[in-house]
C-alpha cells in the first residue's frame, strides 16, 4: 500500500514538473503583407518595366550627350576657308594666297588646301559620282586646324576680305549652336521621360498599397485598435514595398545593362562597316563607362526608395483617416 502511494506521489510530481514540448520550434513574426502574392508579382513586373525603360533612357541620354560633346570639340578645333571662283580670277593662286595668310597667323596649326578633285569629291554624296563639274562654280576648301585654347580669328577674316577675292571664313558657330541645342533638347526630353516613369511607378505603388491594405484591412484594424502604433504598421508596408521595388529595379536595370553591353560588343564587331561607322558617329561606341553604370545603379536604388516612401505615406494617411 505504501508502495502504491509513493508511486502516485511520483506520478503527480512528474506531471507538475514542466517539460519542454518535443518538436516545438519558435517561429518568426508573420508579416502583415504576404511576401508572395499576385499583386506583389504584378507590381514587380511593372517596376521592372519602368526601371528598364528609365535605364535605357538614361543610357541613351548619356551616349547622345557624350557624342555631342565630342562633335562640338572636333568641330571647334578647325575652321574652313572657302574660295569661290570668279570671272577672270586665278583660283589656284587665290587658294595659295589664302593658305599662306592662314599659316602666317600665330598659333595656327595645320593648313590643308583641297585640290579641285578633292573639293568635287565632297559633293559626291549629294550629286553622285562620274559627273563633270567643270562648268559649275565649285568652291575650293581650305581646312585650318586650331589650337585647343582657340585664337582670335578677326585678323584672318580681315586679311582674307582685303587680299583674296571671293574668300570667306566659316568658324562653324551656327552648326555648333544647333548641335548644342539638339543635345540640350535630348537631355531635357530624357529628364521629362524619367519624371513621367517615376510618377507612374509612384502611382502603381500607391494603388498596390491600397489594395494590400484593403486585403489585410481586418488585420490592420485589429493591430491598430489593440495599440500597435501607426509607425509600426507603416514600417511593415514600407519594408515590403522596398523589397518589391528593389527586386523590380534590379531586374529592369540589370537587363538594361546587359542590353548596353551587348550593343557595345555588336558595335565593336561592326567597326569599319558603313552601318557600324554611321552608328558610331551618332552614338559613339555604346560604351557607358563606369559613370553610366553607376547612374543606372543609383536609379535602381532611387526607384526602390520612391516605392518605399510612397507606400509609407499612403499607409500613414489611411490610418490617420481610420482614427
Amino acid at each position: 500500500m505504501t508502495d502504491l502511494q509513493n508511486d502516485d506521489l511520483r506520478i503527480d510530481r512528474d506531471l507538475m514538473t514542466p517539460r519542454p514540448m518535443e518538436g516545438y520550434m519558435p517561429r518568426g513574426d508573420t508579416p502583415i503583407v504576404p511576401k508572395r502574392s499576385i499583386a506583389g508579382r504584378a507590381l514587380v513586373a511593372v517596376v521592372a518595366i519602368m526601371a528598364f525603360l528609365a535605364s535605357l533612357t538614361t543610357g541613351a541620354v548619356m551616349l547622345v550627350r557624350s557624342s555631342a560633346v565630342e562633335w562640338q570639340s572636333d568641330v571647334a578645333r578647325e575652321v574652313t576657308i572657302q574660295v569661290r571662283p570668279g570671272q577672270g580670277r586665278d583660283l589656284d593662286a587665290e587658294v595659295k594666297r589664302a593658305a599662306d595668310l592662314a599659316r602666317a597667323v600665330p598659333g595656327i596649326g595645320e593648313v590643308r588646301a583641297y585640290s579641285k578633285e578633292e573639293s568635287a569629291g565632297l559633293l559626291e554624296p549629294w550629286l553622285g559620282s562620274g559627273l563633270s563639274l567643270d562648268d559649275l562654280p565649285v568652291p575650293r576648301m581650305i581646312v585650318v586646324k586650331l589650337p585647343s585654347g582657340g585664337i582670335d580669328l578677326a585678323p584672318l577674316k580681315k586679311a582674307l576680305a582685303e587680299q583674296v577675292g571671293g574668300a570667306s571664313l566659316d568658324d562653324h558657330r551656327a552648326f555648333i549652336e544647333r548641335m548644342r541645342t539638339m543635345a540640350q533638347t535630348t537631355i531635357a526630353g530624357g529628364i521629362g521621360l524619367l519624371i513621367l516613369m517615376l510618377a507612374a511607378t509612384v502611382l502603381s505603388v500607391i494603388f498596390a498599397t491600397r489594395g494590400a491594405m484593403a486585403t489585410n484591412r481586418p488585420i490592420v484594424e485589429v493591430l491598430h485598435f489593440i495599440g500597435a502604433k501607426s509607425g509600426f504598421i507603416a514600417g511593415q508596408f514600407q519594408r515590403h514595398f522596398l523589397m518589391l521595388g528593389l527586386e523590380g529595379g534590379l531586374i529592369g536595370g540589370g537587363l538594361a545593362m546587359v542590353v548596353f553591353g551587348a550593343a557595345g560588343i555588336f558595335a565593336r564587331m561592326n567597326t569599319g562597316t558603313a552601318s557600324g561607322d554611321q552608328i558610331e558617329t551618332l552614338f559613339g561606341s555604346f560604351a557607358l563607362g563606369w559613370g553610366g553604370y553607376l547612374a543606372i545603379t543609383g536609379q535602381i536604388v532611387l526607384i526602390a526608395v520612391v516605392a518605399a516612401v510612397a507606400s509609407r505615406r499612403t499607409v500613414t494617411r489611411t490610418l490617420a483617416a481610420v482614427e
